[in-house]
């Protein structure tokens, strides 16, 4: 009897875990989130206008749960809302990616 071989394991970018400090109330503590979501979040609060610290103290406030998770869930939302937006309103859609003027994905 021949044993089977696992299928090998592909690296996906981003899903590696990043640990940073931050400060929530002037107190110092620790997030581990995936790359992605750091990502995410760096790009909401430049979006916003916030530093990574007020935007994760902003959703700290809010949280019910571990604060990865909450950080996870608040971007969950926020690409959501922005997807239906952009879907109630197409004319507001993100421009093709260059090279690809057809609009379509």
């Amino acid at each position: 009897m021949m044993e089977e071989t696992p299928p090998p394991v592909v690296a996906v970018p981003g899903v590696e875990i990043r640990k940073r400090s931050v400060k929530i109330a002037g107190h110092s503590t620790s997030l581990s989130m995936e790359g992605i979501f750091w990502d995410a979040l760096k790009e909401v609060a430049a979006q916003r206008g916030l530093s990574l610290n007020v935007l994760i103290e902003e959703i700290d406030r809010g949280r019910g749960t571990n604060l990865s998770s909450a950080v996870r869930v608040y971007l969950l939302n926020h690409f959501r809302a922005a997807a239906q937006a952009r879907s109630a309103n197409p004319a507001v859609s993100p421009p093709a990616p260059s090279g690809d003027s057809s609009g379509r994905p």
